[in-house]
């Protein structure tokens, strides 16, 4: 696992900064490994373990965007996380992602009402009901669900026979019946999920960075592609296309980046004084803390008090982490916490910072869009 790029200016030396390889920890050994290289490139995927419900992997910390920012470049439009209204709301199945094909076939969206009985709540926010746009089924979930107190809502398509149902979504099917849920006779409870950051390392088309020998590529990278929502299947872009753009950019510049590599000491991690935690039980606690505050009050449905909490629950909670960090060995599960906060923290900023509601980002505070912001991107760069 990788645990930051290094860079010279993190180093000391002068001149402008460059990128000289990383440090990764192996999980097995607990033994931290430098790698040197003439380019390094981030892809590292998402951001969705930030929030307490994702669609993501659990390997989606963040760990790209958090390692280049504090390799020192741009951060860009943090404040775009787009959310799929709909995941599976279960103990042991919080990322399974029930498609929205499933409410084109017909499945209306419900939620507890005071006496115990499912009712339809979309009518009151788009004239489609349970057809509506992504965001806006996904902030009206959102809404109900902290309006009311309710951990979830429901999917009904159980005016479609068993057999229809397995043969329209067969995978979709079996996973429920794993769930204990058969959707042919069981409402589904689901809750909207963090699913794609459109922001992430700001870089060209080339994933290059600005800093050379530093690439970044999918996820973790911002290209611009998508501006401030991305289209179904458009990840596709930065993932595949700019993944190539970048390795034609690397071997078409590499007499370039051997001619201007550092090629002196670079110096092995060095862990100091620390020693071995006796309190484990501090990550699980920030962790938590971190994924529910960000959940609450970075989510989708935004305010300037929400954002403004968040912002001083980050700021706590990451001086612990540093110190926490700087004093005991480290670890996988506490690289992984570092990221989050850092994370957590540049979406809270960048949020804080866009005075308006455009695309991904909604704050009632700002509820238009607008016109002069509409190419502006947010941008935060670490200052050394």
């Amino acid at each position: 696992m990788a645990i930051d790029v290094i860079v010279t200016a993190r180093m000391g030396l002068p001149g402008p900064n460059r990128c000289l390889g990383l440090y990764a920890i192996d999980g097995h050994t607990g033994e931290v490994k430098t790698f040197r290289g003439l380019s390094t490139t981030i892809a590292c995927g998402g951001v969705g373990k930030v929030y307490l419900y994702t669609s993501n992997p659990d390997v989606a910390c963040g760990a790209g965007v958090a390692m280049g920012y504090r390799a020192g470049a741009e951060i860009a439009d943090m404040e775009f996380i787009q959310f799929h209204p709909t995941i599976l709301y279960h103990p042991t199945m919080r990322s399974f992602l029930i498609s929205e094909a499933v409410r084109g076939e017909g499945a209306v969206l419900k939620i507890r009402n005071a006496a115990g009985e499912l009712v339809e709540f979309m009518d009151k926010y788009h004239p489609m009901k349970s057809l509506a746009p992504r965001d806006v089924v996904a902030r009206a979930i959102d809404n109900e669900m902290k309006r009311s107190g309710e951990e979830c809502v429901f999917l009904d398509i159980r005016h479609h026979s068993e057999a229809e149902l397995r043969r329209r979504f067969p995978n979709i099917f079996e996973k429920c019946l794993e769930a204990g849920i058969n959707m042919a006779k069981d409402p589904i409870p689901v809750v909207p999920a963090a699913h794609y950051s459109c922001g992430g390392v700001k870089t060209d088309v080339n994933g290059y960075t600005g800093i050379p020998g530093l690439y970044a590529v999918g996820e973790s990278a911002c290209t611009g592609l998508h501006g401030a929502n991305r289209l179904a299947s458009n990840s596709l872009l930065e993932a595949l296309v700019c993944a190539d753009f970048a390795a034609r950019h690397i071997m078409a510049h590499r007499d370039e980046l051997r001619a201007n590599h550092f090629d002196g000491f670079v110096p092995a991690w060095h862990c100091g004084n620390a020693t071995d935690s006796d309190e484990l039980v501090v990550i699980a606690h920030n962790w938590d803390e971190i994924r529910r505050f960000m959940w609450d009050y970075v989510g989708i449905f935004r305010t300037n008090k929400r954002l403004e909490r968040a912002k001083a629950r980050i700021v706590l909670i990451r001086k612990e982490i540093e110190k926490y960090y700087w004093d005991f060995l480290i670890t996988p599960d506490l690289v992984e916490l570092r990221n989050i906060a850092t994370v957590a923290e540049l979406i809270i900023d960048s949020s804080l910072a866009r005075h308006e509601s455009r695309g991904l980002h909604y704050n009632s505070d700002y509820p238009e869009t607008d016109p002069a912001l509409a190419e502006v991107d947010t941008v935060i760069r670490r200052k050394f």
